[in-house]
């Protein structure tokens, strides 16, 4: 099996239909440095020749295999597995795996629409003409020189931040609902809805605190950031480079000539500090942010539905003390009808008593005393009970 692949042309429209394989895919998209793609259909050892990366790293983006989410810094290459998004970006290039994914799709739009940012201010230059609206474009370019990685992973950090966002919405919009339905009516259909909704709600917020949890990792590590400025590296790295900067745009004169001899040398000045990694932690720091922000939607979430489990469990406590209420009565009425039957009966038996005699007024005071001591009897232990709490008034 040749390991060079086949490389055809990327259309969006036509990724759009076709169906994903059953087995490990073989299939990437690589974006150059224009935002042009190209599909490949190669295997692993064409990808790790590509971009000098291992086998070890390759397999963290392997859908086969569940890795978490995790960013990595290598040599020449940035190792992204982000949820669906699996990716490796190097100075010059990215490859997005399986991009026939639906979710991948909205990625591979997005990298088309955004990596040639840079480039299109000069795409009108030629023959000694200078396009009209070259020197607002330049201007643009100025203001934005992030290197190509930064982009890349800008898109990447910015599509798994929404795609979060957009279930954490859409598991809101279900649960609070669901929840204030329960809380009116507790059923089993009820009971059973809400408990799909929190086993769902957990598998999201394991997800995404690893997101959070690893953007977080690399904020309070410098070496890792610094790690992930691609450019800069192969910049000090090659002979051509005097100071050691990192030449985003070298084979553009426009963007020379439009920039300022002072603007070049401040520039130059902030590139060769390899430990300045501001710009990736602003970066970084916002889609942290926006991370975070869906976890405390999702932590907010948790509370109300462990205040409905709270709500629910005080109303079972309160049927509960109903019957607990019912069953003392039905004891207490059976005790005192049961003395009362005792009397009787012992004041009923067909058996001669001498005392007995021309007293038959007697039995019946008797009746009428037990029966009255029975409801006396009723009534003190209801008061006790209420007293002590056992019952509701």
């Amino acid at each position: 099996m040749a390991r060079d692949g086949i490389v055809v042309p990327a259309d969006p429209q036509a990724m759009a239909v076709v169906k994903k394989k059953p087995q490990s895919s073989r299939s990437w998209i690589l974006f150059d440095a224009t935002g042009r793609g190209s599909l490949l259909d190669v295997d692993k050892y064409a990808i790790m020749h590509r971009v000098q990366i291992n086998a070890r790293d390759l397999r963290i983006i392997d859908p086969l295999l569940s890795y978490p989410s995790t960013i990595l810094g290598r040599e020449k290459a940035i190792v992204l597995n982000l949820e669906h998004i699996k990716a490796i970006i190097t100075a010059e290039e990215v490859l997005l795996r399986d991009p026939t994914d639906e979710n991948v799709i909205p990625v591979v739009e997005e990298l088309q629409r955004r990596l040639p940012q840079l480039i299109s201010s000069f795409q009108h230059q030629g023959d000694g003409k200078e396009y009209l609206g070259g020197q607002h474009d330049a201007e643009a370019a100025e203001e934005d020189e992030s290197p190509f990685e930064f982009r890349a992973l800008e898109v990447a950090l910015e599509a798994i931040c929404s795609f979060l966002a957009a279930r954490t919405t859409e598991l809101e919009m279900a649960a609070y609902p669901a929840l204030d339905e329960l809380t009116s009516k507790i059923s089993s259909r009820n009971l059973d809805r809400v408990r799909k909704l929190k086993s769902a709600m957990t598998r999201l917020t394991a997800r995404v605190q690893k997101v959070r949890d690893e953007l977080e990792q690399l904020l309070d590590d410098d070496d890792d950031m610094a790690d992930l400025y691609l450019s800069r590296k192969a910049g000090s790295s090659s002979p051509a480079s005097g100071t050691g900067a990192a030449n985003w745009f070298a084979a553009s004169p426009t963007l020379g000539s439009r920039t300022s001899r002072a603007s070049r040398a401040s520039l130059a000045t902030v590139r060769l500090d390899e430990n300045d990694v501001e710009e990736l932690e602003m970066l970084l720091e916002a889609y942290f942010s926006e991370i975070d922000h869906t976890l405390n939607k999702l932590t907010t979430l948790r509370e109300y539905i462990d205040d409905t489990e709270d709500y629910i469990n005080i109303q079972l406590d309160s049927h509960r003390n109903q019957l607990i209420q019912l069953e003392l009565f039905l004891s207490s009425g059976t005790f005192c009808l049961a003395f009362y039957s005792l009397v009787t009966a012992i004041f009923g038996m067909n058996i001669p008593y001498t005392w007995n005699d021309d007293h038959d007024y007697l039995f019946k005071w008797v009746v009428i005393i037990s029966g009255a001591l029975s409801a006396l009897m009723f009534v003190m232990i209801t008061a006790y009970a209420r007293k002590k709490g056992l019952v509701g008034s």
